[in-house]
């Protein structure tokens, strides 16, 4: 059913005022009024809903960039299995083969990319203050390698000094975030519009990425083909399926992508979301990426369906520890509750 003007739209639970920021002409999809209405209610700035590709909700604004804050470190394990593709790197490679200066440390020397890529590489470091590709390699451990989940930007910037290194060495840009464009963002036709540096210069690979709902949704479609684009195998399949795996530390949380899974992990972030809790009311092979302020992207495959939800980002509250209201299992019950796979 489809409204031809902003206004009373009828949907299978009786009328439902659809926002005034939503685009009539393609909200098709039963529940997409309450979906954007509840996005609305808790700073959405964007919602955007693709049905095999095809817009079947959509907000107003999805087409201007928003910060994805955290939804950039997704990104990074396609880069990953882009890099295996390339074989620049293995996933269970010592992260010690490229930082030399860590071999004759006897814990970080047992480091593998595959522990950084799950945050349980052991370094604890501050969420939102991400220090340079390098300063990132000098952090002490404070937790054996695969023992514990701690989520934060070390990791990230450590992968991404990594994969600086053996860029150079092969010969190649050395700057991973062009790495990404030509390997992944330029072959799906993805626009950036911004891609902030961090002090040393270099891409944030934790955070920094600004793309609009429109953009980002074709990083959903990527994923939802399996890494592929129009057909062609860009990533190592076999590398690509891992990033959806789970750790011991952390079920919920694969190689920089959240999965909906019962989880002993009881950090901060983790219990930011209700995907965990609310597992067994999820499709199994949902994928999720997620930025501070409730920044979303969800893949789900067996539906079909990439969704995106962008919102503002209250740094005063998130400063002084105020918990989000944001339920990703109520926002997602809206949208599937009438949608047939």
């Amino acid at each position: 059913m489809i409204a031809k003007s902003l206004g009373i739209v009828a949907l299978l639970a009786g009328a439902v005022l659809l926002p005034s920021s939503a685009r009539a002409s393609e909200n098709g999809l039963p529940g997409c009024a309450a979906a954007i209405a509840y996005s609305d209610a808790n700073k959405g700035v964007a919602v955007l809903v693709l049905d095999k590709g095809k817009p079947v909700c959509r907000s107003a604004d999805t087409d201007k960039p928003h910060e994805l804050w955290s939804g950039t470190k997704s990104l990074v394990g396609l880069m990953a299995a882009a890099a295996v593709q390339d074989k620049l790197l293995t996933l269970d490679e010592r992260a010690a083969d490229t930082l030399t200066e860590w071999q004759r440390d006897p814990q970080k020397s047992a480091i593998t990319i595959r522990q950084l890529l799950s945050m349980t590489s052991g370094q604890a470091s501050a969420i939102g203050r991400p220090l340079g590709y390098a300063e990132s390699t000098k952090l002490p451990l404070t937790a054996a390698p695969g023992a514990t989940f701690q989520y934060g930007p070390a990791p990230m910037q450590i992968f991404g000094e990594i994969l600086r290194r053996k860029l150079e060495a092969a010969g190649q840009d050395a700057n991973p975030g062009r790495y990404a464009e030509r390997r992944i963002l330029t072959p799906a036709g993805i626009k950036v519009d911004e891609w902030r540096n961090g002090a040393d210069g270099l891409p944030l690979m934790p955070q920094g990425m600004v793309l609009a709902a429109d953009e980002w949704a074709k990083l959903g479609e990527f994923v939802r083909a399996g890494g592929k684009v129009s057909g062609k195998q860009i990533v190592d399949p076999e590398a690509f399926a891992q990033l959806f795996e789970g750790s011991k530390a952390n079920a919920a949380y694969g190689l920089t992508w959240w999965l909906p899974r019962p989880t002993t992990a009881r950090d901060m972030v983790t219990r930011s979301t209700d995907i965990t809790e609310k597992a067994a009311d999820l499709p199994a092979d949902m994928v999720v990426a997620a930025g501070a302020g409730d920044q979303r992207l969800y893949v789900i495959p067996s539906r079909r369906l990439t969704i995106v939800r962008q919102a503002k980002l209250d740094l005063v509250a998130l400063s002084a520890g105020a918990r989000s209201t944001w339920s990703d299992a109520h926002f997602l019950s809206l949208l599937l509750a009438h949608h047939t796979p």
